[in-house]
Order: structure tokens, then C-alpha cells, then sequence
């Protein structure tokens, strides 16, 4: 079966019609080569960047964590301006290339404040109760480095899913399961990578040299360049069509123009029907939620139809598939709220500083201990055993119990990576008390006698919760929005993202400041045996507990774009051909 679904999805390349040559699964060395290298590149920087400015850049942790918090945040709120920009005027190739480039120089920039002495503080060693903290311009060249690789990132990150997915065929059978596999093989990519540079490149960086360790992630970033550009002539490329936001803009705006009209007895009949020929969307069947938005597509004595049937002014009068289209955005949103709080609870901020103040040795006589950042391979190691198995054998058995294509369907395959969340955080806070308990007394942030091992448990959930949610929101948001919007539907997942890191800095310093003077003591203080972080994992998994509760109410009013109502089902993608340039 599986070599059957790999030769037709092999077969995209053909020519289905006088434009388009998809060469599915034969562009995808090139396309996931690139991605692979891109995280090895970023990931291999970023993981350590907790540890690289508490040492190298002599910076609290309290302040390296709030710091890391707004720059995660602000990286992936910038793919908002990417998917704009991609959709609306550069399409997804230029994008990406260009933010290759942009995240290659920042890479550089921050290996160099590694490199040269003067470009970050002297060293302060174990012990020292003050230390020389970095200049301005030590601190204006660093940031200038994290601004390239804001600006890489959110050119990057928005359009290498929706570009993979766009060299299959979406009109086919074996098109639309090629790109179920896509997302699910580009995470296991994905993470294969991240494995690495948690264990080889961290190890490089902690234990043997800063400045090496630095570069081989820019090294990676650079052949990244090359694969994806090395591809070029195989690539279909999807034109933009102009800024989606300006539809969106005309039906809000002419709803509210409208609103005092009374709605229609049969919308799906009297508003106002009209599709351009040559649109990639697909057509939208009306649906009854958000029925304010349907005024928009009222027809009245003054608004004109063009001799082709479209709207004369679409400032006056919409489209019932302009309006379709704001729905699903609409629709999309309650359950994007639902995915930051599950980044919260799935992204522990905390556990770094848990394994350096744990026992990381491999065995009792070993003198080798772990790098602190390295114990996040056990959560990538779940994560890229279970996606095979899952892609490959619980969906195949899940397809033939329910019957629809995916074994679940989306929203219940999201729902299960919440829940997990809620397990995660009480399995954190219980594996923390322990070690607060088996720390010794005294100051100087003391390591625990408890085995660094145990946080295996906690971070193996968070990779499984990974394969669920992350994987399926991406799906979710790629087969939800319009289709000429889906770069902007690879940025709402980082948005998630971005909307989590600031929600949980800011909740790590509320905490922080609300216990810092409690008679029960800090809960986060420098020194974690005298703080207690298993409390703050106890909130955290209250808060994911009321996101569990508030996705399923928000999954049951969910209706899939093209169902035209409210049951379980995915439509399936039945695509205008799409107007591409192809090199």
C-alpha cells in the first residue's frame, strides 16, 4: 500500500494541464533539504541562546528567559508581515529565498559577538557574585543579529509549508494524501534536525568552544541556500494574487454599511453569487454562522453589476464567496486561542535550568555530563518515532474504523495534544518537587542528587502532544483558510506561538513579582532548590485543563470550510485551476 500511495504521488510530475508540472515527492529533497539545514542552522543557535547569555553574556536568568520570551514572540508574529508580503506581492520562492539569506546573516552576526572579545563581556566565573554585564554596543551588536533572524524567520516560516504543498496535485486522490504525508514527513524532518543541534551542535557549543559551535549552525544555514535555490527549475510556483486583506476589509466594511437592511428569507439564494473565473479558491457553499457578515452580499438598487456579473464596486457590494471566505477566518480564530495556551503548557520554559541543577551525569563513575539544553532530544526523539508509525500505521487502521482519510479528523487530532498538556504539566510539577526534596541545603544553586533522567517523562509528553497539536493545527490552518491566503495561514500557527511566549514571559514575571515577598517565598527565584517551581506547573496545568474544556465547546460549534454545516467532515478540496509561473 505504502509503495502504491508513493508511485502515484510520484506521478504529479505529469502534466495535468497546459501550465502546471507537479513534480510532487521528486521536489521534495530540495524543498525539505533546505528546511532540514534552515533548523539545523536556527535551531542549532537558538536552543543554547538560554545558556549563551546567562554565560557568555553574563545576564540573569530571569532576564535571559523574558528576553528569549519577546524574541521568540516577536519572531513569530513577524511571519504575519512575511505571509503579507508573500501573498500579496512576492509569492512564496522570493520569500523564502530572501529570507534564507536574511537568517544566514544573522546567524553570522551572532557567532561573530562569540568569536571577537570585544563584542561581549569578560567571563565570569563559577561563583562570582558580581559580573560585568554587557556594553551598549556589545548589546546593540547582538540584538542587530536576533533582527536578522526576526526578519529570516518571518519570511521563512509562513511559506516553506504552503510552498511544499503547492508542488502537489490538489485535484487528485493521490495529491491530497501526498500532502497529509508532507506535513507529517516535514515534521519528522523537522525534528530529526532539531535533534541534532540539541545534542551534537549544544554539545559543541557548551563543552568545547562558543565561537565552533556558533558557526557550524551558520555553516548549515548557508548549504540550506544552496539546496533550496539548487531546485529552482523544478519548483511550481504560485502567483500571488494581490492582498487577500483588501477582501476581507471590503466585507466587513460594506456588512457594517449594510447592517440595517434586513437579511434575506433564503440567502443561499438572493445574495449576491459571483466567483472570478480564474480564482484558486475553491467555492464556498453558504453557511448560517456569522449571518451579520451576509448583508454584505445584499444587492440594492444602487449597486451596479458589471457586464462579466462582478461587482462594480466592491466597496458596496461583496460577493457571497467574499463573505464565505471572512467566515472561515472567523471560525478559525476560537480555535487558534485555544493553541496558545497549549504552547504554554507544551513549551517549559523552566527545564533547562531543571537539568542544571540536576545530577547530569550518565552514571555514577561518569565524569561526562550532559549539556543542560540537550535533555529536549527526548521530547524531538518521541516526536520522530511516532509520526512514521502514526502516518504509516495508525492511520491506515484509523481510516478503516471511521472512514474518513485522515483516521480522525483534525480537531480531534488538536484536541488530544491539549489534553496531553494538562498530563505534562502535573507530571512536571510532581518530577520537580523531587528534586527540590533531594537538593541539598545551603546557596549557590546546588545541584540535586536526583537524576537529571527524570525529566525524560514530562518532555517525551511534549513531544507526543507536538504530534498531535502542532502538526495538526498546521493541517487545520492550511485546509481552513482560503486558498489564496495560505502563507497567512502558516504565520497564525507561529502567531500561536508568538501569543504563547508573550503570554508565559508574562506570566513568569507576574509570578515572580506577586511571590517574590510571599511569607511561602519566591517561586522562581535565581536559585530553583529555593523557589517552588512545581506550584508554578500546578497553575500551568489548571490553565491547560480550562483550554481542554473551552476547545472541545469550541470543536463542537466548528463547521469545516465547504460542509455548509455542522457535522464532522472535511470537504473534500475541489480547486479552480491556479495560475502559476513555473521556471
Amino acid at each position: 500500500m505504502a509503495t502504491k500511495e508513493k508511485t502515484d504521488m510520484e506521478n504529479d510530475d505529469v502534466v495535468t494541464d497546459d501550465k502546471i508540472h507537479y513534480r510532487g515527492v521528486k521536489a521534495m529533497p530540495f524543498i525539505i533539504g533546505n528546511e532540514t539545514f534552515e533548523k539545523l542552522g536556527a535551531i542549532g543557535t537558538l536552543s543554547n541562546l538560554q545558556v549563551y547569555l546567562t554565560t557568555v553574556f553574563n545576564m540573569k536568568r530571569i532576564s535571559a528567559t523574558t528576553l528569549l520570551s519577546v524574541f521568540n514572540g516577536t519572531t513569530n508574529f513577524a511571519t504575519l508581515f512575511g505571509a503579507y508580503f508573500c501573498d500579496t506581492y512576492f509569492g512564496r520562492y522570493k520569500t523564502l529565498g530572501f529570507g534564507s539569506f536574511a537568517s544566514f546573516l544573522g546567524l553570522l552576526v551572532i557567532t561573530l559577538t562569540a568569536a571577537f572579545k570585544n563584542l561581549h563581556p569578560p567571563h565570569c566565573p563559577p561563583g562570582t557574585t558580581t559580573c560585568i554585564g554587557a556594553t551598549p554596543p556589545q548589546t546593540a551588536f547582538l540584538y542587530a543579529g536576533f533582527g536578522l533572524l526576526i526578519i529570516g524567520a518571518g519570511a521563512i516560516r509562513p511559506c516553506n509549508l504552503a510552498f511544499g504543498a503547492d508542488q502537489f496535485n490538489p485535484n487528485t486522490v493521490s495529491g491530497k494524501r501526498g500532502i497529509d504525508s508532507f506535513f507529517n514527513w516535514y515534521f519528522f524532518t523537522l525534528t530529526f534536525a532539531q535533534m541534532v543541534s540539541v545534542t551534537l551542535v549544544v554539545y559543541v557549543q557548551s563543552d568545547l568552544s562558543w565561537p565552533i559551535g556558533l558557526a557550524i549552525p551558520a555553516g548549515f544555514m548557508l548549504i540550506s541556500l544552496f539546496l533550496f535555490f539548487a531546485g529552482t527549475k523544478i519548483y511550481v510556483m504560485v502567483k500571488p494574487e494581490g492582498s487577500p486583506l483588501t477582501s476581507v476589509a471590503q466585507v466587513v466594511a460594506v456588512a457594517v454599511r449594510k447592517r440595517r437592511l434586513k437579511h434575506p428569507p433564503q440567502p443561499w439564494l438572493s445574495l449576491f453569487s459571483y466567483a472570478p473565473p480564474k480564482s484558486i479558491n475553491s467555492r464556498l457553499p453558504y453557511t448560517e454562522q456569522f449571518r451579520f457578515l451576509d448583508k454584505a452580499a445584499i444587492v440594492t438598487p444602487e449597486d451596479a453589476v458589471k457586464s462579466d456579473g462582478s461587482s462594480a464596486n466592491p466597496w458596496r457590494l461583496c460577493s457571497l464567496q467574499q463573505v464565505e471566505e471572512v467566515k472561515c477566518l472567523l471560525r478559525v480564530l476560537p480555535i487558534w486561542a485555544a493553541a496558545v495556551l497549549y504552547h504554554v503548557g507544551e513549551k517549559q520554559q523552566y527545564v533547562v535550568f531543571q537539568a542544571m541543577q540536576s545530577d547530569r551525569h550518565l552514571t555514577a563513575a561518569s565524569t561526562f555530563q550532559i549539556p543542560p539544553a540537550t535533555y529536549a532530544v527526548f521530547s524531538m526523539l518521541t516526536l520522530t518515532m511516532w509520526v512514521p508509525l502514526y502516518d504509516r500505521a495508525a492511520v491506515p487502521f484509523l481510516r478503516k474504523l471511521t472512514g474518513k482519510p485522515g483516521g480522525i479528523t483534525v480537531l480531534q487530532r488538536i484536541g488530544i495534544g491539549i489534553a496531553l498538556t494538562v498530563v505534562e504539566s502535573l507530571i512536571s510539577a510532581a518530577v520537580e518537587q523531587e528534586r527540590r526534596r533531594r537538593a541539598p541545603g545551603g546557596g549557590g544553586a546546588a545541584v540535586s542528587a536526583m537524576s537529571a533522567m527524570w525529566l525524560v517523562p514530562q518532555l517525551s509528553l511534549a513531544g507526543l502532544a507536538e504530534a498531535f497539536c502542532a502538526i495538526g493545527q498546521v493541517e487545520f490552518f492550511y485546509k481552513e483558510f482560503p486558498e489564496n491566503m495560505r502563507s497567512v495561514a502558516g504565520s497564525f500557527f507561529f502567531c500561536g506561538m508568538a501569543a504563547a511566549n508573550y503570554l508565559n514571559g508574562f506570566l513568569i514575571s507576574v509570578v515572580h513579582r506577586a511571590t517574590e515577598g510571599s511569607p511561602a517565598g519566591n517561586w522562581l527565584p535565581e536559585d530553583l532548590n529555593k523557589g517552588r517551581l512545581d506550584y508554578f506547573y500546578y497553575l500551568v496545568a489548571g490553565l491547560c485543563a480550562l483550554n481542554f474544556v473551552y476547545f472541545l465547546v469550541c470543536a463542537k460549534w466548528y463547521s469545516y470550510k465547504g460542509s455548509g454545516g455542522n457535522d464532522d467532515v472535511i470537504s473534500s478540496f475541489e480547486m479552480e485551476e491556479r495560475e502559476v509561473v513555473k521556471i
